[in-house]
């Protein structure tokens, strides 16, 4: 399957979203927990201007101690207008990928907890006081991150399907996790550092190095929460080409490899078993369009056809029902058929790695 949380859906939990300690009343104080914000940044100066102002006031009212900006190559105007908005910007030291940029930025954070946002997502306001209280109330946990929410800024029907199935993965698997999230996730500074932090010599672009994070964070023995009522708004704009590129190159590949390898647990948000059984529906549907259009028992394979589509539908209609009353009929329709696709390049692709580990090929 492919390996992006945000790309793969179920239905939701029958576990509650788990709920931190309410913050008190009136303006927001300092909390016990430190947070040090870190943004990795790449040619994001187009979104700057939404993505800093909610950074300045979470500085200003001492809801975060600091916010470190770490410029990964950039060659806009980004850098600049960190600087202009009062923020450290910190080098990569060239194009490195945002892995490397986060470990830049966590080894100078003086934080008890390293809070990572990415340049396109507008956190919400009370997402620092949400994350300190879950840190303040269990010493277990090392690692917890949240989830794009319901108004993803970009237009288009891709950019919302997309967008909006991010939401709602995360959203149906509230609690603990096994995996990591760096979109607007935070992890114990010193717990990060003792794992050896986001492997950026393996992940140089954007890719999996999240996840590859969670799975060593948990293997240590520490717990990671999602709630995904920790929440930014996503800025990005998804075209076609980009997400199929991305589902599969940089996601669903590298982490179809690392499924492969002792002890990467494979059914973990979407790679569970109701999520391959969706996968099959979905090949079931393909071939028989496949075989009807090339003339072999066109009636019968329209019939398969029809009836995959049909139980596909029902099996993910928690998720399709979410769009259509967040984005409305045509993004629902192009929804059904876009998740289909997704299934379909996924799994062939998780199955690629499969025999390609069986055959002794290396990485």
């Amino acid at each position: 399957m492919a390996a992006d949380e945000s790309t793969k859906a179920s239905a939701p939990s029958s576990s509650p979203s788990p709920s931190p300690p309410a913050p008190t009343s009136g303006s927001p104080a300092k909390s016990a927990v430190s947070i040090s914000v870190v943004m990795p940044l790449y040619q994001g100066g187009a979104y700057l201007d939404r993505v800093l102002p909610p950074l300045q006031r979470a500085r200003a009212d001492g809801r975060v101690l600091e916010v470190l900006v770490v410029d990964d190559g950039s060659r806009d105007d980004g850098p600049a207008k960190c600087k202009e908005a009062g923020f450290p910007v910190l080098s990569s030291g060239g194009r490195r990928g945002p892995g490397e940029a986060r470990n830049v930025g966590a080894r100078a954070a003086k934080g008890d907890v390293v809070l990572f946002v990415d340049s396109d997502v507008v956190l919400h306001e009370d997402a620092p006081q949400k994350v300190a209280a879950h840190f303040a109330a269990r010493s277990d946990l090392v690692a917890l991150f949240g989830a794009y929410d319901e108004r993803p800024a970009a237009p288009g029907i891709v950019s919302r399907y997309r967008n909006l199935l991010h939401h709602f993965v995360h959203a149906s698997h509230a609690g603990e996790a096994s995996t990591f999230w760096a979109g607007c996730g935070a992890v114990r500074r010193e717990a990060f550092a003792k794992v050896g932090g986001f492997d950026g010599s393996r992940y140089a672009e954007p890719s999996i190095e999240d996840i590859e994070l969670g799975g060593r964070l948990r293997r240590g023995g520490g717990r990671i929460l999602l709630d995904p009522t920790i929440q930014g708004t996503h800025l990005k704009r998804w075209t076609f080409w980009n997400m199929l590129e991305t589902d599969v190159l940089r996601r669903a590949l590298p982490w179809g490899r690392l499924l492969q390898q002792p002890g990467h647990a494979g059914d973990v948000l979407n790679v569970t078993a109701a999520e391959r059984a969706k996968a099959l529906l979905a090949g079931l549907f393909f071939l028989a369009l496949f075989t009807a259009a090339i003339g072999i028992e066109p009636r019968v394979s329209l019939a398969v056809a029809a009836a995959s589509l049909v139980l596909a539908i029902v099996a993910s209609r928690r998720f399709y029902a979410f769009v259509l009353r967040a984005a409305g009929l045509p993004t629902a329709i192009a929804a059904v058929f876009l998740h289909q696709l997704y299934f379909v390049y996924g799994a062939a692709t998780y199955v690629w790695c499969v025999v390609e580990a069986k055959l002794g090929r290396k990485e």
